[in-house]
């Protein structure tokens, strides 16, 4: 069968998800309004609340949320077989992607901008804040802590990806500063992206590696302690100067990598080489249900979404109406990019044949990013003639780029956090933007080293992954939630969101119990800690937030201010 199946099948969903779906969610159910004066108008204060374009805002968005998982998950997933994997990223984007992150964006610009953890308090109550945002907190350090190991490794195994990774920090700056001055939005963008692929030719033929054991920590270690410092100073910044440019130019990069994947399957048409069903699982495989939805997290569903949505995004936003294009488009080009990971890492110029296939793949946790720039690489190299070298760079310096804006949005919405908990317990350090920064990177450092994986100090990383995958869609659920209560307070229909959330909330409850048994058993204390944690958390918030929709029900007063306009 023909590699081409598996693009067509996903992109008519995603065409179905667009110009169909999202439309009647938009305006039947959030009923978006051009006319509601955002938070980006109303607090504009030049560094957190800026009025965005759409398209600059959509950049920013779609790189903030996409990171590294919409490739490391589907290419680890593919080995329980493509179909079940295809079928989670189509139907994930369109059903529950797309209505989760426009819905936190919607909910939060209807509540001053406020991040999801405190809009928990408006539309649920106050016990709820307290309890949510040590789930957002927890989740956001193991986002991080996964990402600066994915990009720690990257720059180590292709040391051509290096240059081409740090030249785009300066290409955002100059970004932002003319975007500031309102020089031409295209004519910007091209001269960037040109710079940025130009840094990769130079990127290919100049390999960097770090001089010497900086810190004795082995070259990966380095590199993670060198990355967190970069992303603390980045996340202290204001976003029009760096993060909202760089996210932007990223996007725009993507956009350019993704044609070029895209028409590299159209010219070399590669057969599918890995099974649809894989019936030749290695002995202690994870079960497919339900450890297959809670690996494959961005590119299907995602709860980090809600927090960039809701932390990020919403005092950007410059129209309500934008929401759509912003958050729903933005997961649709999520899914665009998890299955072109699929495509590449199942056809036939990765593993010539079946047999090929089932030696890569000889186990679960097989694959991964690397499997998508070996696969990618291929399919660039044979399609468009484009040297080896050179589309492997390109594709390390997209999963680089990715995770580092991750990371950049991840510190800030720590820091975020950080203050809050200053403010609402009155330690005055901790609203100190310095002091909460350093507290974010020093418990990103932490875990990081902590969860060791027994390879090199600092792999606790991808060791961290399950775990983030499954807390990562618990609290998919919890905002689905949030959102499903505020429309029912606004006497809307809220099935379209309450039914995602039951399947989700279902099975990443189940998946997290399985995987406590397995840390249990193999005396992962850390990670058997933190899953207990964010649980026992959620559970709590589930329960306060049912409570509430019984209230609504029965027509009971609510203990709860609502504060949207």
């Amino acid at each position: 069968m023909s590699s081409v199946f598996i693009i067509l099948f996903g992109l008519i969903g995603f065409t179905f998800g667009w110009f169909v779906y999202s439309k009647f969610i938009a305006e039947k159910i959030y009923r978006l309004d051009p006319d509601y004066v955002t938070p980006a108008h109303t607090f504009n204060d030049g560094i957190d609340f800026v009025p965005t374009n759409k398209f600059v805002l959509w950049g920013a968005h779609f790189t903030s949320v996409a990171g590294a998982a919409p490739i490391v998950g589907p290419a680890i997933a593919v080995y329980w077989g493509w179909g079940p994997a295809l079928l989670w990223v189509t139907f994930g984007s369109i059903f529950f992607a797309g209505v989760h992150d426009m819905g936190a964006l919607w909910a939060s610009t209807r509540h001053k901008a406020k991040s999801i953890g405190a809009l928990s308090e408006d539309v649920v109550g106050k016990r709820t804040r307290a309890l949510f945002m040590v789930v957002i907190f927890l989740l956001l350090l193991m986002v991080n802590a996964v990402f600066g190991t994915i990009i720690a490794s990257e720059m180590v195994d292709i040391p051509t990806s290096v240059f081409p990774a740090w030249a785009a920090i300066p290409v955002a700056v100059g970004i932002g500063v003319l975007i500031r001055k309102q020089f031409n939005l295209l004519l910007i963008s091209i001269v960037g992206v040109v710079i940025l692929y130009f840094s990769i030719y130079i990127g290919s033929v100049m390999p960097l590696e770090l001089p010497g054991d900086i810190f004795g920590l082995g070259p990966n270690g380095n590199w993670i302690i060198l990355l967190f410092v970069y992303a603390g100073i980045a996340s202290s910044l204001p976003v029009w100067l760096l993060l909202q440019p760089r996210d932007y130019i990223n996007g725009a990069q993507l956009v350019v990598g993704l044609f070029v994947l895209y028409g590299a399957v159209l010219l070399t048409l590669p057969d599918v080489t890995a099974p649809m069903i894989n019936d030749n699982l290695a002995d202690n495989t994870p079960p497919i249900f339900p450890i297959l939805f809670v690996t494959i997290a961005c590119g299907a569903l995602s709860g980090f979404h809600g927090i960039v949505s809701s932390g990020t995004s919403s005092k950007q936003l410059n129209n309500e109406k934008d929401a759509r294009f912003v958050g729903y488009l933005g997961a649709l080009g999520e899914g665009t990019l998890a299955l072109i990971t699929i495509t590449a890492v199942t056809g036939s110029l990765y593993a010539a044949n079946a047999a090929d296939w089932n030696g890569i793949y000889s186990g679960f946790g097989s694959g991964g990013a690397s499997a998508f720039i070996a696969g990618g690489a291929a399919l660039i190299t044979e399609g468009w003639g484009i040297p080896l070298s050179f589309s492997e760079t390109m594709l390390a310096v997209m999963v680089v780029l990715f995770a580092g804006t991750t990371m950049d949005a991840g510190l800030r919405l720590q820091r975020y956090i950080i203050q809050e908990w200053g403010s609402i317990y009155e330690i005055a350090p901790l609203k100190n933007n310095i002091v909460s920064t350093l507290v974010a990177v020093f418990s990103c450092l932490i875990l990081a080293f902590g969860a060791s994986n027994g390879g090199y100090p600092g792999d606790g990383g991808m060791v961290i992954w399950p775990l983030f995958g499954a807390s990562n869609q618990i609290l998919a659920a919890l905002t689905l939630l949030v959102i499903s209560i505020f429309l029912m307070r606004l006497g809307r229909p809220a099935i379209y969101t309450l039914v995602p959330m039951i399947f989700i909330i279902f099975v990443a409850f189940w998946a997290s119990a399985w995987y406590l048994i397995d840390y249990y058993r193999g005396e992962k204390w850390l990670l058997m800690a933190l899953s207990l944690a964010v649980m026992s958390a959620s559970i709590i918030v589930v329960l306060e937030a049912f409570s509430v929709i019984g209230k609504i029900r029965r027509g009971e007063k609510l203990d709860v201010a609502d504060e949207q306009a």
